[in-house]
């Protein structure tokens, strides 16, 4: 890959220590810019590609590594959003240049600008060859049901799973329950079915519906379409968690007849 040193990226915002956007503690860079419109968003803020500051990948490395120190021996840099895929050129120079240094890369996708049409397939190529780790968000298994939730299809999101499986590309799926969006039986059965026929799922995360957000919504006067969900109960929780297998470790895809 040339170098691309004018290229710039457009960036929400960064956290130093994350702890819960992939293994150990995390530089987490949040991009902006995304075409869906989940119900649930809690960051709606990030939705417009120019309303953050601009970065080159030289620059936010050198704030990234000023914590490297505390990341031990799992951690290192989430790329997280917002989309990350929408800016794929500069996010491919951004983790080109960190496994330069030694740094593991993790990238946090709902996976809506997937395609296997040219040119962004030869450039999710490129990318995938310096990205240690996908946190793959799969908001419904249902594409009616998605497009309620999300405003866009699931089929492309469905399509990066498989190809991540072909790949061999580790991932960890995550997955928001929202009561009565997400959080159904069937739907969860569907979800757990389909991440079993993948060979590459290291983990699976159930994401509490939450509503700390939901400000956001109003200071950008925006209707919130939730008003009145509450998140889901301990119960409900532990419900997914167990029909998702959350807790055993990693899967094994099923055996092909």
């Amino acid at each position: 890959m040339t170098e691309q040193n004018n290229l710039k990226g457009y960036i929400h915002s960064l956290e130093s220590f994350g702890s819960v956007d992939g293994p150990g503690v995390r530089y987490i860079i949040f991009m902006s810019g995304c075409a869906m419109r989940c119900q649930f968003c809690h960051n709606p803020d990030t939705w417009n590609m120019q309303s953050g500051t601009q970065y080159t990948a030289d620059e936010l490395l050198k704030q990234a590594v000023k914590y490297r120190s505390y990341w031990g021996s799992k951690g290192g840099i989430t790329v997280s959003g917002g989309e990350p895929l929408l800016q794929i050129d500069f996010l491919t120079e951004l983790f080109q240049k960190a496994k330069a240094e030694g740094i593991h890369t993790t990238l946090d996708t709902s996976g809506n600008p997937f395609t296997r049409e040219e040119p962004f397939f030869s450039k999710f190529q490129e990318l995938m060859k310096y990205t240690d780790l996908v946190l793959l968000d799969i908001k419904h298994m249902d594409e009616k049901e998605h497009e309620v939730l999300t405003g866009c299809t699931n089929r492309n999101i469905l399509d990066l799973a498989v190809c991540l499986s072909d790949m061999g590309k580790p991932v960890w799926i995550r997955h928001v329950l929202v009561p009565g969006r997400s959080d159904n039986d069937e739907y969860l059965r569907k979800l757990d079915t389909f991440i079993g026929t993948l060979k590459n799922v290291e983990k699976v995360e159930v994401l509490p519906y939450h509503t700390l957000g939901v400000f956001k919504w109003k200071e950008l006067g925006i209707t919130y379409p939730l008003e009145g969900v509450e998140p889901p109960s301990q119960e409900r929780i532990k419900n997914a968690e167990e029909l998702l297998h959350v807790h055993g470790g990693g899967r094994q895809p099923e055996a092909s007849e």
